[in-house]
């Protein structure tokens, strides 16, 4: 029988001189050399929450070792939405910095027991879902990247010839945060670099449609949509069985 070990746990690491503190969530095994896919989850804009590490430990019930990245630093994290807004400013307002960030996690992803370094892929939510395209953009080495409800838009389109990976967007067709000159760009950006992409849309649904701590009342701009939320956790399980290779 095999021998294996459920682990959760925090960990702290480093980005140049900044201490952050993502969360791992994999299964250790003890006997053999065996080797599973690795995902980056990044958090929304208010820092790494327990949406984001619920949704590490939905990764690693699928057999994947999971590495909830941390952008704004150990302890920041917030509940008042202008805070949330400041934080996520700062970062989308340097993307260099935002870029290395998410380097930094997955390179902790791959510390992690097992990882097989050759099948890493990136996801994240509304500020994350923009943090998984730019790590893309940047050109890291990943076979995906997927985006829920997150911000399309980038400095400079021409930086989409840098993707490697395999690209997936689930957005909301009601979503106002992210304008509709935004989703044409994205378009326009991925097909003129000729990347493997992919957009979901569905109907209805408005932004952060995934968490439902975001509420039910659309007309705020932000609630949950149950429909496009399991509709979207399919198609992410369709991409990493192609990403990852793999059968259900």
């Amino acid at each position: 029988m095999e021998s294996k070990k459920i682990i959760k746990k925090s960990v702290d690491y480093r980005c140049g001189n900044a201490l952050l503190e993502g969360y791992a969530s994999y299964t250790e095994y003890k006997e053999g050399n065996k080797k599973v896919p690795g995902v980056v989850i990044i958090h929304e804009w208010w820092g790494l929450n327990d949406y984001a590490k619920h949704r590490a430990d939905m990764i690693s019930d699928l057999g994947y070792a999971a590495f909830a990245a941390d952008i704004y630093g150990k302890g920041l994290l917030t509940t008042n939405p202008d805070e949330a807004q400041k934080l996520a400013t700062y970062y989308r307002s340097n993307r260099k910095l935002l870029r290395e960030r998410v380097a930094a996690a997955i390179d902790e992803l791959k510390k992690l027991h097992g990882v097989d370094p050759k099948k890493i892929a990136v996801m994240g939510y509304c500020f994350g879902g923009g943090a998984a395209l730019e790590i893309a953009r940047a050109g890291a080495d990943i076979v995906g990247a997927a985006s829920f409800h997150g911000n399309l838009d980038c400095n400079d389109p021409a930086e989409a010839k840098n993707i490697k990976a395999k690209i997936i967007a689930f957005h909301g067709g009601n979503d106002f945060f992210v304008p509709e000159k935004d989703v044409i760009a994205f378009e326009n950006e991925m097909r003129n670099a000729g990347v493997d992409w992919q957009l979901n849309i569905y109907g209805g649904a408005v932004h952060a449609f995934t968490n439902p701590a975001s509420g039910n009342d659309p007309s705020k701009g932000m609630a949950y949509n149950e429909k496009a939320d399991k509709r979207s956790w399919k198609g992410l399980l369709s991409f990493f069985d192609e990403i990852f290779e793999e059968e259900r």
